[in-house]
């Protein structure tokens, strides 16, 4: 439910995944298992204060270490839009810029204790109203200055993940939205992480795959699987999509340090790898790698 799992034979651990935002959840959900929990995200904007908010990134990236956790699903960059918003205490503010700024710190501290942050759920996905299915048509240039914009900082600051929404934007689901997915986040603003989907978010095997999607949760049982390997053989998908899926989920583990270096003994160091780089022991992009699914 909360994990990929691991493929011993190149190194890769578990890449263990988290709720946030106050907090670390962890994977067992009980009083036995408690978290530090942080003033709400909304709180934590109204500070203005982005070192601040650093210092609480860094701490929950302590606190995910603490319990495995490899990626932590957080910051939400929903903005407060209606008063009807059943989540906005998840958000930090109505207001573009101040919610794009307090977002890069918080991302920038979680990532400095080598978890990958989360910004989520990209995009427009301000309303708790048919939450899952409301199509929510926008304008360009509302989206741009307004919805996509935290989004884009934080991108930019080097965000490692970014989570799909369950809405649908101008008649496309978000987990579909090749032109949002493919074509601004990781073309325009050369996104360079992993875009994972709300859980069951992903619904569909060829239109996620082709719209940007790297992973599909919660799994194994879902829409890829056997599904998208039968849709890479008969043609419908493209093999190099599921090559750039395995650099990208491979490069977030080698980040997060669930992949071990070649020939390195011991648990695998945790930290950054600059963009663009070579994945340690995979060298230039090549055949996909089937037994990864």
């Amino acid at each position: 439910m909360w994990s990929l799992p691991a493929v011993p034979e190149i190194g890769l651990s578990r890449l263990v995944m988290s709720d946030g935002p106050i907090g670390v959840r962890g994977e067992r959900w009980s009083s036995g298992d408690p978290s530090i929990a942080l003033p709400s995200p909304t709180a934590l904007a109204a500070t203005w204060d982005v070192a601040l908010v650093r210092r609480a990134g860094r701490l929950l990236a302590q606190e995910a270490a603490r319990k495995g956790v490899h990626v932590l699903l957080a910051p939400t960059l929903n903005l407060h839009r209606s008063p009807l918003g059943g989540r906005h205490f998840e958000c930090f503010s109505e207001d573009p810029y101040l919610t794009g700024e307090i977002g890069a710190a918080y991302v920038e501290g979680v990532q400095e204790g080598g978890v990958a942050a989360t910004a989520k759920h990209f995009t427009a996905n301000d309303s708790e109203t048919e939450r899952f299915t409301v199509d929510v048509r926008v304008g360009e240039r509302a989206l741009r200055e307004l919805y996509l914009a935290p989004f884009e900082r934080v991108a930019r600051a080097g965000a490692w993940a970014v989570m799909a929404a369950y809405n649908q934007v101008n008649g496309t689901t978000m987990s579909e939205h090749r032109s949002l997915l493919r074509d601004v986040l990781k073309g325009e603003w050369g996104f360079d992480g992993v875009v994972v989907s709300d859980w069951t978010g992903a619904r569909t095997t060829e239109a996620t795959a082709l719209g940007g999607l790297d992973i599909a949760m919660p799994g194994p049982r879902g829409p890829w699987g056997e599904r998208l390997e039968t849709a890479v053989r008969e043609g419908r998908v493209p093999e190099k999509v599921i090559d750039e899926q395995v650099r990208r989920v491979l490069l977030l583990a080698t980040r997060t340090g669930a992949l071990e270096p070649p020939g390195h003994r011991g648990p695998p160091a945790s930290g950054h790898v600059e963009p663009g780089s070579a994945v340690p022991g995979l060298g230039e992009p090549g055949p996909a790698a089937h037994h990864l699914g």
